[in-house]
């Protein structure tokens, strides 16, 4: 077991540093001596911790030796994309300028995986800002790889969490998703992730000083983790919910529901609004429906998602609106070429007026009100995260064809975030050697029926990571 502590599950390794079978310093060995192996290779990892995470771990098997119960992640390590705050680590958003903007504390869900026993091993790539395109480069850091085939993307903007839970450099990932970040890289990647509610993860995106972002970033944003399996990322998923008096939008929401009555009904929609889909993905939206239903579920295909045109434009025109006014500023950060996505979208999708924009705003809740409606008959939704497999890197930024292409490609992502409903996207097998994958959506605040489901599909349907990118299809 020792020579391969790296591919244990998160639940396995947490229990075998609690019962003292591993140490949580042989654990974070186990994980370093991965990264320094195959990082090279897909470029994930961008600022490696190794002192301060086997410091971690000393401290970790100091506690259980001196007989202190250990949490549910004791030793476990993750990886933190570079846009989030890692107590004394620059938080540097992949821009050269903020190489030596230094966390004075950890973000919210930082501290609350590290509460749990978790140890931080590294910041992950992105694209630059999160606005350079879908595609994992940074300006600082460079390019990251699909460990599955370097001629297409991981997806972003968390796709360095992706590759790094992927590849078993760290157990777990904890991104971001505004419209998904943190789904199309786990589908793209093969594993499974989670973005929750809007509401159910404390979280601070603040980027400099005291100031808070407009009413968009506040409530598209959601912290996200990404595990090989549910199992760990319900794990995961447990620890991070709740409150925390430094994020006043996180709600007190029991982490699990009532029981439903009856079969629980799920509707399947493998083309949301029409506007095509790759057979493969239609392929792994048949594979998981059809795994459910074995499961028990009510599963029927539905028409379509509510509004979904209407949802995709007024998310285009509130987010334009809020983020025109610094776009001269913010557009010299991103580098040669990096301001190219954005600008085409700004380009097709001009501000609004204020009369306009407080319009958009109760359009925002008319449509979330129609989507409560659809989950209250229907608790859950199955579609895909990405309607293409795994697409070549920069597609997005190449020009407009391309940009929205990707833009269509993810539309489910950008509706479920813009309506602040949960989603979880889990793999359902390999389609021309790479990744596939559907997510599961849900009621607000009912994680607990998506990773039920996407329980139910793994179950059926198995776990494809951790992959090796030197070429094998598998290591574990």
């Amino acid at each position: 077991m020792r020579d391969a502590l790296w591919k244990m599950p998160a639940a396995a390794q947490a229990a075998a540093v609690r019962g003292g079978e591993i140490s949580a310093v042989e654990l974070i060995d186990s994980h370093l001596e991965r990264i320094a192996e195959v990082n090279p290779q897909v470029n994930a990892v961008t600022q490696l911790l190794a002192e301060r995470a086997r410091e971690a771990a000393v401290r970790t098997d100091r506690r259980r030796a001196a007989g202190e119960e250990l949490g549910p992640l004791a030793g476990v390590p993750f990886t933190v994309k570079e846009s989030t705050a890692i107590e004394g680590v620059p938080t540097t958003f992949g821009t050269p300028r903020f190489r030596d903007l230094v966390a004075p504390a950890d973000a919210p869900p930082v501290a609350r995986l590290r509460a749990a026993g978790a140890i931080p091993i590294g910041h992950s790539n992105m694209p630059t800002l999160i606005l350079a395109g879908m595609h994992t480069r940074s300006e600082l850091f460079g390019d990251t790889a699909n460990p599955w085939d370097p001629g297409r993307t991981p997806g972003g903007t968390s796709g360095g969490d992706a590759v790094a839970v992927a590849t078993g450099m760290a157990a777990l990932g904890l991104g971001n998703d505004s419209g998904g970040s943190v789904r199309v890289p786990a589908q793209f990647c093969g594993v499974a992730g989670l973005k929750p509610s809007t509401g159910r993860f404390p979280a601070d995106h603040r980027i400099l000083g005291p100031d808070d972002p407009g009413p968009a970033s506040q409530l598209l944003v959601t912290d996200g983790p990404f595990a090989r399996s549910v199992g760990d990322l319900r794990l995961a998923y447990e620890v991070l919910a709740g409150t925390d008096p430094r994020d006043p939008r996180a709600v007190p929401v029991p982490a699990y529901g009532e029981p439903l009555p009856g079969p629980v009904k799920v509707a399947v929609v493998a083309d949301p609004g029409g506007h095509g889909v790759h057979p493969t993905v239609r392929a792994a939206v048949a594979a998981a429906a059809e795994a459910l239903r074995d499961a028990g579920y009510d599963v029927r295909e539905v028409p379509d998602v509510p509004r979904l045109d209407e949802a995709l434009e007024a998310y285009g025109r509130i987010t334009v609106t809020e983020f025109a006014p610094t776009w001269p500023v913010v557009r010299g950060l991103l580098g040669e070429g990096g301001d190219r996505y954005i600008e085409m979208t700004m380009q097709r999708t001009p501000p609004a007026s204020a009369d306009e924009l407080m319009k958009l705003m109760g359009t925002w809740l008319n449509i979330r009100r129609s989507w409560a409606e659809f989950l209250h008959e229907y608790p859950l939704l199955l579609g895909p995260s990405f309607t293409e497999p795994p697409v070549e890197p920069g597609l997005e930024s190449r020009d407009r064809a391309g940009r929205d292409r990707v833009g269509s490609g993810l539309r489910l992502c950008t509706v479920t975030s813009f309506v602040g409903v949960p989603g979880v996207a889990v793999p359902t097998g390999l389609a021309d050697g790479l990744p596939s994958g559907v997510q599961i959506v849900g009621r607000a605040f009912r994680e607990d029926l998506c990773l039920a489901a996407a329980q139910a599909v793994e179950d059926r349907l198995g776990v494809l990571t951790p992959v090796d990118p030197r070429g094998d299809v598998r290591t574990g």
